[in-house]
C-alpha cells in the first residue's frame, strides 16, 4: 500500500525542501522526493497537500492529561480519548505523566496505561496484517489514529519539599534501599519507556539517580534547589536532563547560580520548557534561544486534564484548580500546568523567530533522542515511521499521520 504526499513543503533535519513529495509504504516513509520527480511515483493513494508545510509528528514527554481525562486517575479507555485529541492537535507520541501519589494510585494508573500500550501494539499489529494482504484497515478497539503511548513519566516523588509547586508533598519519598523505588510500578510492555523527574539533592539522590539508569530508567532533574556541585554529581551519574527548565526550582541569583545557572553553562544537559508564555515571558524563551543551540531544547505541554476545556474551576489532584485567562492556579497561588498542547508551543517559538527547522528539533527530534526513540521516529527521513504533521498557513492542522494511518 502506497500512499503519496504530494505539493508540500518538507522540513527536514537541516534543511526545508520548498516543493517536494513523500511516498509512505507499510507505515514508513519510503521516499522524500523533489516534486520534479513526483509525477512519475505510482501510488495507491495521493493527497494533494496545497503547499502546507509537513513536520515530523510532535512527542509530549511531559503532559498529565486532557479533555476532562487525569493520568493519575484514569483508565486506559480515558487516555484513548487523550490519544485522540494529541492527534487532531500534531501529536503523534506521548508520554503520561504522573504526579506523586500512594502507591494504590500509581499501580491503578500505570496498569491504565499498561493496557492502552497493549491495545495500541495489537492495533498496529492488525493494521501490519491488513496491509500486508492489501487490505482495507479493519477498525478495532482504538480510532485508527492516535497518539502512541510511549511509557510512562513519573513526576516524583523523589523531588524537593521546597520547590513542590503543585505537586503535593505528602507524597514526596526519599531514597535510602531498592525497595523504596520497587514500590513505583513499572510497564511489563516491549520497548516502554520508563522516565522520571528527580531532585538530586534529596537523601539519597544520587544513589538513586544510579539506580535508575542501571534499570534502564531516563532521569531528569527537576523540582530541586540542588547547588552546582551536586549537580555535577548528578549528571555524572546519569542525569543529563532537566524538566521544566526555569519552573519549580531556585531561581538565578549573581551569587548561587543554582540549577538554572548551571543548567544554561552545561552544553551537554538538555533542557525542556513550557512555551505557553505564562510558566515563561516570552523575553525569557527568547533568551533561552539566543544561550542556547536548538539542540538542547525540548518543548513540553506539561498540560492538566483542563485543557480543552475553557477557563473555569476543575477538581484536579484533589483540589480546585482555576483556569484564567490560559493561567492555571491552584488554592495557593501556584501555577499548576497548564492548558496548552505541543502546537501551542510550536506557534509560540515560531513567533518568537525560531526557525521551522529549529521547532522540529525542539518539538520532534530531540525528544526522540531523549527517548532513545529516535532511530524509529522524530524527523522526516526515509525508513521512519510515517508520523507527520502538515500545517497550512495559518497554522491550523491540516493533516496528521501516525504509523501511516491518516486522521
Amino acid at each position: 500500500m502506497l500512499t503519496l504526499l504530494r505539493n508540500a513543503r518538507l522540513v527536514l533535519s537541516e534543511r526545508i525542501l520548498g516543493s517536494g513529495s513523500l511516498l509512505i509504504e507499510d507505515g514508513q516513509i519510503a521516499r522524500v522526493i523533489e516534486d520534479t520527480s513526483a509525477a512519475s511515483v505510482k501510488a495507491d493513494s495521493i493527497i494533494d497537500l496545497n503547499g502546507a508545510t509537513l513536520f515530523p509528528g510532535f512527542i509530549d514527554i511531559h503532559i498529565h492529561g486532557a479533555v476532562g481525562v487525569d493520568v493519575n486517575s484514569a483508565t486506559a479507555g480515558d487516555l484513548k480519548r487523550v490519544s485522540e485529541l494529541l492527534a487532531r492537535k500534531g501529536v503523534t507520541g506521548w508520554l503520561p505523566t504522573l504526579v506523586p501519589a500512594a502507591d494504590e494510585e500509581y499501580d491503578r494508573a500505570v496498569a491504565a496505561i499498561s493496557e492502552l500500550m497493549s491495545r495500541q501494539a495489537s492495533e498496529s499489529r492488525l493494521q501490519s496484517a491488513d496491509l500486508a494482504a492489501e487490505q482495507p484497515t479493519k477498525v478495532g478497539t482504538l480510532n485508527t489514529c492516535a497518539a502512541r503511548v510511549l511509557g510512562v513519566h513519573y513526576e516524583g516523588p523523589f523531588v524537593n519539599s521546597e520547590q513542590c509547586g503543585a505537586l503535593h508533598r505528602e507524597h514526596f519519598r526519599t531514597f535510602k534501599t531498592s525497595a523504596d523505588l520497587d514500590s513505583l510500578p513499572t510497564i511489563e510492555h516491549d520497548n516502554a519507556i520508563h522516565f522520571t523527574t528527580v531532585a538530586p539533592e534529596i537523601e539519597g539522590g544520587i544513589e538513586l539517580i544510579r539506580e535508575l539508569r542501571r534499570r534502564g530508567w531516563i532521569v531528569s532533574i527537576g523540582h530541586t534547589r540542588a547547588t552546582p556541585d551536586v549537580l555535577d554529581n548528578a549528571k555524572a551519574a546519569g542525569a543529563q536532563h532537566m524538566t521544566h527548565f526555569m519552573n519549580a526550582m531556585s531561581p538565578l541569583h549573581h551569587r548561587a547560580p543554582g540549577p538554572i545557572g548551571w543548567g544554561l553553562l552545561n552544553d551537554d544537559v538538555s533542557l525542556d520548557v513550557i512555551a505557553d508564555g505564562v510558566h515563561l515571558d516570552p523575553i525569557m524563551l527568547k533568551v533561552l534561544l539566543r544561550c542556547m543551540t536548538p539542540s538542547r531544547l525540548a518543548l513540553i505541554s506539561d498540560a492538566i486534564a483542563a485543557t480543552g476545556g475553557g477557563d473555569g474551576d476543575y477538581e484536579i489532584w484533589g483540589e480546585k484548580i482555576t483556569v484564567a485567562n490560559g493561567r492555571t492556579s491552584n488554592a495557593r497561588g501556584s501555577i499548576a500546568g497548564s492548558v496548552i498542547t505541543m502546537l501551542d508551543a510550536v506557534k509560540m517559538m515560531l513567533s518568537l523567530g525560531a526557525s521551522e527547522c529549529d521547532v522540529t528539533r525542539m518539538a520532534s527530534s530531540n525528544p526522540a533522542r531523549l527517548l532513545g526513540i529516535y532511530r524509529d521516529c522524530g524527523s522526516i527521513e526515509e525508513g521512519k515511521r510515517a508520523d507527520l504533521v502538515a500545517l497550512d498557513s495559518t497554522g491550523g492542522v491540516q493533516l496528521v499521520i501516525t504509523g501511516g494511518t491518516q486522521l
